[in-house]
This record gives C-alpha cells, sequence and structure tokens, in this order.
C-alpha cells in the first residue's frame, strides 16, 4: 500500500501569520508555566551556557520575537520558541509574548523543522537529522529541502552523511570535542573501529580538520597496501610449492626451498651414497 504523501507548504514566512486580524492571530502575553514543549521538537539538546548567554540579553532588552503556540487542554504547545522559552524561565519570567496558532501535528512539525533549521545554533548533528525528518515526513528532494530552509544542497547532502556515525562519534559533534569537519575526515574510513581510533586522537591531540583529514588519508592506504603485500607474498609461496612438488617427483626425494626474503635455501634429502650419488647423476644429466 503507497504511503501517502505529505504535503509541504509555501515556507516559513507563509506559515507564521501576521500579528493583526482575528482572535488567533493576536499578539498577547501568556504565563510561561502555560505553555508546554512540543514532543516532536527537532532540538534535543540545549547548550547551557549560551541559554544563560540569551537569559541575560532577555533581562535586558525582553523577548524581542514571539513564541508561537497551539491550544491544548490545560493550557499551551510550543510550535517555535523553545530555546526562547527555556531560557525565559532562566531569566525569571512570569509572561512571555506568544502568538496563538491553529495548527494540525503536520504543520507543526513543519513549521518546528523549518524554524529551526534556518537558525544557526544548532549542532550539526542535530541539523542532519532535521534534514532528515523534513525529506522524510514531507517526501521531497535534497534540491527541495535546501529551497525550504534557504541552504545549499551540497551542505544538506554533506550534514545527512554525518548520520552514519557511530553514536559515540556523533555525541562527540554534539559535545563540541569535534567539529563536523572533523567527522566528515573521519568518514573516509570504512572500518568503524578505525573511525572511533581516529576520533580519540583528534580529541587527545587537539587535531585539526587538516591534520585530521592527512592521518584519515594515510589510514585508508595503509589496508590496501597490506592487501597487496599479502597478495604478493601469497602468490610467491604458490610458485615455491609448486617448484617443491616438481623437484620432488624428479629427484624422488624429499626437497625443501626455504626463502628469506629475495634469498633462500634449497634442501636436498638422500639416504645413502648410492642414493646422493643417483640424486646427483639426475642433476647432471638433466643439465
Amino acid at each position: 500500500m503507497a504511503t501517502k504523501r505529505m504535503a509541504l507548504g509555501k515556507g516559513l514566512g507563509a506559515l507564521i501569520p501576521e500579528v493583526e486580524g482575528g482572535e488567533e492571530n493576536k499578539l498577547f502575553y501568556c504565563g510561561i508555566e502555560e505553555i508546554r514543549p512540543h514532543r516532536s521538537q527537532p532540538r534535543k539538546h540545549f547548550d547551557e551556557s549560551k541559554l544563560l548567554d540569551l537569559a541575560e540579553t532577555i533581562k535586558e532588552k525582553g523577548i524581542l520575537d514571539p513564541l508561537m503556540v497551539r491550544r491544548i487542554d490545560g493550557g499551551y504547545e510550543l510550535i517555535a520558541g523553545e530555546r526562547r522559552w527555556r531560557a525565559a524561565q532562566k531569566a525569571g519570567l512570569k509572561e512571555v509574548p506568544v502568538i496563538v496558532r491553529e495548527a494540525d501535528d503536520r504543520e507543526v512539525l513543519e513549521i518546528s523543522l523549518i524554524e529551526n533549521l534556518q537558525r544557526e545554533d544548532l549542532n550539526s548533528v542535530e541539523e542532519a537529522e532535521g534534514f532528515r525528518e523534513l525529506i522524510e515526513k514531507f517526501d521531497i528532494s535534497h534540491e527541495e529541502a535546501s529551497r525550504r530552509v534557504g541552504k545549499d544542497r551540497s551542505t544538506i547532502t554533506n550534514a545527512l552523511r554525518l548520520l552514519k556515525l557511530s553514536s559515540e562519534i556523533k555525541n562527540h559533534i554534539i559535545q563540541n570535542r569535534i567539529t563536523a569537519g572533523h567527522a566528515r575526515a573521519l568518514l573516509s574510513l570504512e572500518s568503524r573501529e578505525k573511525q572511533k581510533e581516529l576520533c580519540n586522537l583528534i580529541i587527545r591531540k587537539g587535531l585539526s580538520v587538516r591534520e585530521a583529514e592527512a592521518w584519515a588519508k594515510r589510514w585508508a592506504e595503509r589496508p590496501k597496501k597490506k592487501v597487496a603485500i599479502e597478495k604478493k607474498k601469497g602468490d610467491l609461496e604458490n610458485q615455491l610449492n609448486s617448484l617443491q612438488d616438481s623437484l620432488r617427483q624428479r629427484l624422488g626425494t624429499k626437497v625443501r626451498i626455504q626463502a628469506r626474503g629475495k634469498k633462500g635455501k634449497i634442501e636436498i634429502e638422500y639416504y645413502s651414497p648410492e642414493d646422493l650419488e643417483r640424486i646427483v647423476d639426475t642433476i647432471l644429466r638433466n643439465a
């Protein structure tokens, strides 16, 4: 059964109403305790130090950009502005400016995703998860997503690649231990163990992105060289084994060829003076 495609609106501007007109669009002050965060909020991590900085700004100048909410039983649910709402609580505000929007779950998700993705303070993992959700929920292309959020298509494609990394490495990005540039260097390594090893090295040594890329390049080439060496070694062993078998059959005794780098030795066993004479005669005759 085909999945019904969720239609996307005309962008964030069309989704946020003008602050004039009917009851729904009216700007007013709402008790901060009446507001609940939205359960599908794309932003999962809120930097505590940045929230405190924003709280100080709010104390001095107030909230310049009103929150968008919708009515729910017992109060209001945030559609856009959770970071401002959290900072307002830290600033000790009892009321915050809001605009009420009557929106269904689909519209809430669309507004919340686009509002967050157009901001600059999402970490790289949250941004990538937001892009993925926008693309999958509304069944749109990378090109369409880039138009909706005002970012280059390559930015979206590169961001989505970060989601291939392990949870441990993604957490390092969220905690600002490594950057998205470092993470892209890790993606050039196929082995998750190597990705983890290089990630720890980046953190421990404080490697720059360029240095991380250089390490990743060396580590990516190393297995190929090892395979080539092993293949060459395997071919030589096969040739020597084949030659041993030929000599054993020709001389009628045990023959052992031992290779040591480019050198080596051949051991031919004999069991009596007469057997030695026979082997030597066979060799010389063939010569």
